[in-house]
């Protein structure tokens, strides 16, 4: 069992990726998270000296563990020691980049309560201080992956927060968002966009 700084009890937010049909024939088809195809692309890019990107470490307090054999230890309990910010920073062509991985089942809409406010305001200074920052958005049963600005998400947020809805529409992640095509080497090629879009002047 892990815990956040208080006490209150973590629960795992993102959806796990469901496998894919057997009929489909993109790469994507290896029933991977999202989490482990963004984990391959990163070593791809570093081995390459593309990028070096890297998933950021959680930091918990371990306060109880069993050894049911002295070969072994078994963590009952743990707090982390603070709370997350994203999942992912690095640097590429000297920019800082941060981001975030989120993915859903939802065929139809990104829900927002996937998102933490102290990501959303992490996301904020990140822009603050002119560092690339976005999200990558997938949908699971539709194998879809989308690299969402953060200032777009932000939008996304405040509108929910004043009383819209509560998740971001397809369509509106479609408009917004860039679609990554997923390949095998590397699975999640995001740097491709981010090449067009923050580094040509493109729209973001």
């Amino acid at each position: 069992m892990f815990k956040y700084p208080g006490g209150r009890v973590y629960h795992q937010v993102n959806n796990q990726a469901k496998p894919a049909s057997p009929l489909e024939t993109n790469y994507a088809n290896r029933g991977m998270t999202l989490e482990n195809d963004l984990n391959a692309t990163n070593e791809f890019y570093r081995e390459h000296g593309i990028a070096v990107i890297h998933k950021k470490p959680t930091p918990i307090q371990i306060v109880h563990v069993d050894y049911p054999k002295r070969s072994a230890a078994v963590i009952k309990e743990a707090y982390f020691k603070q709370a997350s910010t994203t999942d992912y920073n690095g640097i590429y062509r000297g920019r800082y980049i941060d981001f975030e991985a989120k993915e859903t089942r939802n065929k139809t809409a990104f829900p927002l309560q996937n998102f933490h406010e102290h990501q959303i305001h992490h996301m904020k200074q990140i822009l603050e201080h002119d560092g690339i920052c976005f999200v990558i958005l997938r949908f699971t049963t539709l194998n879809e992956t989308y690299l969402l600005d953060a200032k777009h998400l932000l939008t996304f947020w405040h509108r929910h927060q004043t009383g819209g809805r509560k998740s971001i529409a397809k369509h509106e992640v479609e408009q917004y968002g860039h679609y990554i095509s997923l390949g095998y080497q590397p699975p999640i090629d995001y740097i491709k966009i981010v090449e067009k879009v923050y580094f040509n002047e493109a729209s973001v």
